[in-house]
């Protein structure tokens, strides 16, 4: 019975999940119009810094505020959990839901991109990744805090690179109006703001509604806690993510979809990894470290293929999830 109401409480938070990423990517879509931003900077850095906010929060508190090596144990594996998960598993995720949505009839099976700034995406985080994976075999705290500002000043760049675009192929498909203001021509930035807030919490409230119920199951199940850290809370942290770029690609807004998930995976291997530098002594564990080895292979492989004839095939995207079963495996004989 227990089970029972704790799938139920799953079901629930993937609702909520659901309504609240139709809130916030409709308001982040206008915002980037009020502010006549390239779809670049709308996905890959609004949206993907909104939805990464809420998880970035679990490491600040665990390192800088908690009081055992236990708790910085649960930063680290936050931080080091979403870079993983979003290479491994969330976009492959969206090549497989491509193949599905075209089976239906909704649109093509193929990825319709703007290839260089995905290249761009992936180069950063391979870039700043390898440089955090490299101070694990370094122990100087002097050289870890040189690291973190410049992973920092590294986001930063990338930013402004991302609100410097402009979009010269036009935006995707047509916007639909405000949910909050269905007859205005023109929302307010007010309305904007507050249907993008709350779309926001909406997000972050389903997220913890999916971990309450995994931590139910997982426990009832007796599945084991290291899996839970590593692979179940990750998932739910990235539930945001997840919701809105599959929401994105359903609608046929390809740039958006993917910018959304390569943002964050830029955002997730600069500042919170800068966290973990200035606020831990960066001693990883196996486990950990391959988490982050695997990362930046599958990070590798996808912009080797955005690269090869700048085309992502999707039955060969779909090929970095054996990256992720592959962990799980392994952790679950370890």
């Amino acid at each position: 019975m227990t089970v029972l109401l704790y799938t139920l409480l799953f079901l629930v938070s993937v609702a909520v999940t659901l309504g609240a990423c139709t809130l916030f990517t409709n308001a982040i879509e206008w915002l980037g119009k009020r502010f006549n931003l390239s779809e670049g900077a709308i996905g890959g850095v609004l949206a993907a810094i909104g939805t990464t906010l809420p998880e970035t929060s679990i490491p600040i508190i665990a390192i800088f505020f908690g009081d055992s090596r236990a708790e910085a144990e649960v930063g680290l594996g936050a931080i080091l959990g979403a870079p993983f998960m979003l290479t491994t598993l969330v976009i492959p995720i969206l090549a497989i839901l491509l193949v599905v949505y075209a089976g239906l009839g909704k649109r093509t099976a193929a990825f319709r991109l703007n290839y260089r700034d995905v290249k761009g995406d992936l180069s950063f985080f391979v870039a700043a990744y390898s440089v955090a994976l490299a101070c694990a075999f370094v122990p100087s705290r002097p050289m870890h805090i040189v690291a973190a500002i410049g992973l920092i000043s590294l986001y930063l760049y990338y930013v402004k690179l991302k609100f410097s675009e402009t979009d010269e192929e036009g935006s995707e498909g047509g916007l639909e109006p405000l949910l909050f203001a269905r007859k205005a021509a023109t929302p307010s930035f007010g309305l904007i703001g507050l249907q993008a807030i709350l779309g926001l919490a909406g997000l972050a409230l389903g997220a913890h509604l999916f971990v309450l119920a995994a931590e139910a199951i997982a426990g009832a199940l007796s599945i084991s806690p290291l899996i839970l850290a590593l692979l179940i809370a990750p998932l739910a942290t990235e539930l945001p993510e997840m919701s809105n770029s599959f929401l994105w690609l359903y609608r046929k807004k390809d740039r958006l979809a993917v910018g959304n998930v390569t943002g964050a995976i830029v955002f997730q291997g600069t500042i919170p990894v800068s966290i973990g530098l200035l606020g831990t002594d960066w001693t990883l564990a196996p486990t950990a470290l391959i988490t982050m080895v695997l990362a930046v292979a599958a990070a590798t492989f996808l912009l080797t293929q955005a690269a090869w004839g700048a085309l992502w095939r999707p039955w060969l995207l779909s090929g970095s999830a054996i990256l992720y079963i592959g962990y799980v495996v392994y952790l679950y004989g370890w």
